[in-house]
C-alpha cells in the first residue's frame, strides 16, 4: 500500500473514525439502514465428489446440476442478499480422500453445509465426518439403504436426497417377477459390484423378486470389483451357469464396460438382462451396441415422469452443458431446491434450524411421482420420487411404456423389511 493512500485513509483522525463507527452501530441497533458485513458474506457450501477417473461423470453431472440451481438462487437475490458459493473438491473415488476433503471443506475452507455427492463407498466416510463435526450434510448420490434406514447410522444433521436401494428393489422385484412368470424364466444369476451398494441392493432385489414369484431360483452370483477393467472371467461364469435371466446393479463406466465386453461373447442372446442403472443418458450413449432383451429402471429420462417441467429441465441442462443429465443430476438439483427452500423458510443458514425445517419437508418438483418430493421425517430420506421399469429400446424415449412405482406398496413392504432388520 502506498504512503499517499495510507495518508488519505488517516486524514479524518482516530476520534472521527471512532465517532463514525459508534453512529453506525447506533443506526443498526435502531433498525435504520446501515452496512452489514453479514449481508455480503457468501453462504459457503462444500461438495466432495468424484471428478476424475472412470466414474467422473457422477461428479461432473452432480456439479453441473448443483451449479445450475445455485445460479438461479443467486440471480434471484440469494438469502437476503447473501449468495451461495460452492466449494467443490475431487475425492478421486477414494473413501479416505472423501473423508479428508469433507473435513477440510469445513475446518479450513469455512463451509457451513456439505452436499455429499459421493458414491456409497465415499458417502459413509463423509457421513462420519458430518457426525464428528455436527455440520449439516445432504447425501445426493448414495443409494445404499442402510445409510439412512439403519438407526445406528442415522444422525440428526444428515439427509439423503437420492433414491434408495430398498425402494428400487420393491419396484424392480415386482416387475421382474411378473415378467419371469409370463416368460417362464425361473433360473436367474446376478452380477453386481463387490461393495456395500452392490451387495445390499442385489440382496434386496432378490428378496422381492422371490417375494413376488416363489418359483424363481438364483443359481449363481458374480461379484466383480468396483471399477474393474476386465470382465471376461465374470462373463465366462455367467455363460457357464446358463441362466434364463441376469440381474445387475453395475453402474456408470462399469456397466458400459461389462455390456460392451459381454456383447462380444453373445451373453445376452436368448436371455433377459435386468439392469436397475441402465436407462440413464450417459450410459445409453456410451454403450457401443445396446443389446436386445434388456429390462431397465428409469434413472433420468426426459420422458419420465411425463410432465412439462421434467422435459424443460432436461432441455435447459443440455443447452447449458451440451450433454444430457444423469440420475445423479436430478438428485443434486432436488437437493439444492430442498436446501434453498429451508433457508428461505428459516431465514437462516444455521445447520440445526435447517435440519429441523428439512425434516418432513415436501416441495413441488418435476422429479416427483406426483409432482412433489418429500424428505421423510422419520429417517431423513427421499420418498415419492418418480421410478419405473420397462423394456428398453435403442432411441428416445428409451422406455416406451414404463410401469410406474406403487408407493403405497413400497411403504408397506419397506416397513416390513425394516421390522425384520430391527430398524423399525
Amino acid at each position: 500500500m502506498s504512503n499517499k493512500f495510507t495518508n488519505k485513509l488517516a486524514q479524518p483522525g482516530r476520534r472521527k473514525l471512532l465517532q463514525g463507527a459508534t453512529a453506525a452501530a447506533g443506526m443498526a441497533t435502531l433498525g435504520m439502514p446501515g452496512l452489514s458485513f453479514a449481508q455480503n458474506k457468501p453462504i459457503k457450501i462444500g461438495m466432495p465428489t468424484i471428478l476424475s477417473g472412470r466414474v467422473a461423470i457422477l461428479g461432473i453431472s452432480s456439479r453441473n446440476a448443483v451449479m445450475m440451481e445455485v445460479e438461479k438462487f443467486n440471480a434471484a437475490g440469494g438469502l437476503g442478499g447473501r449468495k451461495i458459493e460452492m466449494v467443490i473438491r475431487d475425492s478421486k473415488g477414494a473413501p479416505q480422500e472423501a473423508a479428508r476433503v469433507a473435513r477440510e471443506l469445513v475446518t479450513s475452507e469455512g463451509c457451513e453445509i456439505l452436499i455429499d455427492a459421493e458414491a456409497s463407498s465415499g458417502a459413509f466416510a463423509v457421513h462420519e465426518v458430518a457426525r464428528d463435526l455436527g455440520v449439516l450434510c445432504l447425501h445426493t448420490c448414495s443409494e445404499t439403504s442402510s445409510l439412512t434406514a439403519d438407526p445406528k447410522l442415522r444422525i440428526p444433521n444428515a439427509f439423503r436426497v437420492a433414491r434408495q436401494g430398498i425402494h428400487d428393489a420393491v419396484v424392480g422385484g415386482s416387475y421382474g417377477a411378473g415378467w419371469a412368470r409370463a416368460k417362464k424364466m425361473n433360473k436367474w444369476m446376478t452380477i453386481s459390484p463387490d461393495y456395500a451398494y452392490g451387495r445390499d441392493t442385489t440382496a434386496e432385489y432378490v428378496e422381492y423378486l422371490k417375494h413376488f414369484n416363489k418359483d424363481i431360483e438364483i443359481i449363481g452370483e458374480v461379484w466383480p470389483k468396483l471399477f474393474q477393467a476386465d470382465y471376461s472371467e465374470s462373463i465366462t461364469r455367467l455363460l457357464q451357469g446358463k441362466p434364463q435371466a441376469i440381474y445387475s446393479c453395475l453402474w456408470g463406466g462399469d456397466l458400459v464396460s461389462f455390456i460392451d465386453q459381454a456383447n462380444i461373447y453373445a451373453l445376452f442372446k436368448g436371455r433377459n438382462f435386468l439392469s436397475v442403472n441402465m436407462a440413464d443418458y450417459p450410459v445409453l450413449g456410451a454403450i457401443k451396441k445396446i443389446p436386445e432383451n434388456v429390462l431397465a429402471a428409469t434413472r433420468y429420462l426426459k420422458s419420465f415422469p411425463k410432465n412439462p417441467g421434467n422435459a424443460e429441465w432436461g432441455d435447459a441442462y443440455f443447452a447449458k452443458f451440451k450433454e444430457m443429465p444423469t440420475n445423479w443430476a436430478w438428485q443434486n438439483a432436488a437437493c439444492v431446491s430442498f436446501l434453498t427452500t429451508a433457508m428461505k423458510k428459516t431465514n437462516s443458514v444455521d445447520g440445526k434450524k435447517l435440519a429441523e425445517a428439512l425434516k418432513g419437508m415436501t416441495i413441488d418438483s418435476p422429479f416427483g411421482a406426483n409432482g412433489k418430493l418429500t424428505l421423510r421425517a422419520e429417517d431423513h430420506t427421499l420418498v415419492e420420487y418418480a421410478d419405473a421399469w420397462g423394456e428398453l429400446i435403442t432411441k428416445e424415449p428409451y422406455i416406451e411404456n414404463p410401469v410406474p412405482a406403487d408407493w403405497k406398496q413400497i411403504f408397506e413392504l419397506e416397513l416390513q423389511w425394516k421390522k425384520r432388520k430391527g430398524w423399525a
